[in-house]
């Protein structure tokens, strides 16, 4: 008997965020990232291999000074992100939740712009319940008769996070149970050789323990997919920005990383008695771009917008008299810094009321120097949230203050670390929050739930049961990052400004800040 062989490449990016050029906005420095460079790579493998499928899996437009300019002056012009993933050929892309991030319009434009499909199994019309950006598979049929399906789900959790504007008239339907439907309907109708799904979401649980990672709310369902549904055999996953491969029942499972500095690569071998198809091994790896030169193809389409972009980050539109940069980002968290007390002002003055919640987005934020241009207000602020005042109790808002005391917790020798849960699976600093408005201490040495203390407003105590006008983003608004208290709230206001724009604005009527900081909470240990 004949014994046949086949050999599939599969190439695959993942919360690439914008990340086009092979730089560093915030400091304009070179870096080994971008698609750029990964055309590069794309272009070579296709020569040196018969069947070699790329995808992406989600979070492409939006993340970069490049995307918000092309946003904000450049909409007349092809979405840069899709006119690369256009050029690169990839086969399919999958719908990430920061694809909404810009409103419907960008996101109904960029999927028009793509001579590939979008998937996007769960993403359902609300009236029709199909599936409204794209098909939920699609198969492809390689020369020598192989069929490779690809499926594609998306995190269902986006109502949590995203504007309701931007979501209006979709739903967003359960990831697990949708993706159970689909593989089935696929095995059934279409007999594959191969299944792949495509999912951005990550894992809720550690993929070689099963043991919980994070609270299950079912942002990431990854590890129950690949236990508890029969039919997959690679699962391609991202949102949680981790580097990670493993194996869960079977089911190749990898996840590359973000900001497009690392792609990843699966090699599927099928062996072949004349009759069916079967895998017989399939292996997993993730390359970084080091050394990798840019494709001259793609640069020279990026040339014109990236001009563009370079002069509107070096636009000075504004000064500050003191210090506002940021050496310490825990430091920045622990003690009033001047920087997010300028976040505060520009909230609170845009939206006439006396309570602010702001963080501090990363570790990367330095703050402001004595000028401060584009670049400084995009590498510090890099989401495109907008702004809403919600009416709260006293009591949301000290059930608020509690959840962001869990970001702290006492080390060894009592000194203050930031809780290793706000670190791994996901870096998530942007979840501790600062208030601006009132005056709290919060007591390190208690437990979880019972860390805040003395919260007064304007010199008197913080009553639980009256109500107050209280401007946060529309992330945190919504209930992100499990503030549940804050969900179904009365919205008294919202500004339909991001915040790029509200601080140039800012800058406008306030040429030059002061560098202030009034000490308006403390964290103790004892």
């Amino acid at each position: 008997m004949k014994l046949n062989t086949a050999k599939i490449k599969l190439l695959y990016t993942s919360d690439v965020h914008g990340n086009a050029m092979p730089i560093l906005y915030g400091s304009n420095e070179t870096a080994d990232i971008g698609l750029t460079k990964y055309a590069t790579i794309v272009k070579q493998i296709r020569k040196e291999n018969e069947h070699v499928i790329v995808l992406d899996n989600g979070d492409l437009i939006q993340g970069t000074p490049l995307m918000t300019h092309y946003v904000k002056e450049h909409t007349e012009k092809e979405n840069p992100m899709i006119g690369i993933m256009n050029r690169i050929g990839i086969d399919a892309g999958v719908i990430g939740n920061h694809e909404f991030n810009f409103g419907a319009e960008i996101l109904s434009d960029a999927i028009n712009q793509s001579n590939f499909p979008w998937l996007s199994a769960n993403i359902l019309n609300e009236n029709t319940g199909k599936p409204k950006f794209g098909p939920p598979y699609i198969i492809k049929t390689l020369d020598n008769g192989i069929k490779v399906a690809i499926v594609g789900i998306t995190t269902h959790y986006i109502p949590n996070w995203e504007s309701t504007d931007h979501i209006k008239g979709i739903q967003f339907a359960d990831a697990f149970s949708t993706i159970q439907k689909w593989v089935k309907h696929i095995r059934d109708a279409e007999s594959p050789d191969v299944v792949i799904a495509s999912y951005h979401g990550g894992f809720e649980k550690d993929i070689e323990t099963g043991e919980p990672t994070e609270a299950l709310t079912g942002e990431n369902q990854g590890y129950d997919i690949c236990e508890q549904i029969d039919g997959i055999d690679v699962l391609l996953t991202g949102h949680q920005h981790r580097k990670l491969i493993g194996t869960i029942n079977d089911v190749l499972v990898i996840q590359p990383g973000n900001n497009g500095s690392n792609y990843g690569e699966i090699d599927i071998e099928l062996h072949s008695d004349e009759n069916d198809w079967e895998i017989y091994e399939k292996h997993a790896f993730i390359h970084t771009l080091d050394n990798v030169e840019s494709d001259p193809e793609i640069m020279s389409y990026m040339e014109e917008l990236e001009a563009f972009t370079q002069k509107w980050l070096d636009q000075p539109i504004g000064y500050i008299e003191g210090d506002m940069s940021i050496s310490n980002p825990l430091q920045a968290r622990i003690s009033k810094h001047p920087f997010i007390e300028f976040i505060q002002k520009v909230q609170m003055d845009v939206s006439g009321v006396d309570i602010s919640v702001s963080s501090l987005l990363n570790n990367s934020s330095e703050g402001f120097g004595s000028v401060v241009t584009m670049r400084d207000v995009v590498s510090n602020y890099m989401y495109p949230n907008t702004l809403v005042v919600l009416e709260l109790s006293g009591k949301d808002i000290k059930d608020a203050l509690e959840k962001s005391a869990e970001y702290f917790v006492l080390g060894k020798d009592g000194e203050i670390e930031v809780n290793p849960a706000y670190v791994a699976p996901k870096p998530q600093h942007y979840n501790y929050d600062m208030w601006e408005g009132i005056n709290y201490s919060i007591n390190l040495a208690n437990p979880f739930g019972a860390r805040v203390e003395n919260i007064t407003y304007h010199g008197k105590a913080l009553k639980e049961n009256e109500f107050y006008h209280v401007v946060l983003n529309n992330y945190r608004a919504s209930g992100g990052g499990n503030y549940e208290m804050f969900k179904g709230k009365t919205v008294v206001k919202e500004i339909q400004k991001d915040a790029v724009e509200l601080i140039r604005s800012y800058f406008e009527k306030h040429a030059t800040v002061p560098a202030t900081a009034v000490n308006n909470f403390v964290i103790k240990t004892k």
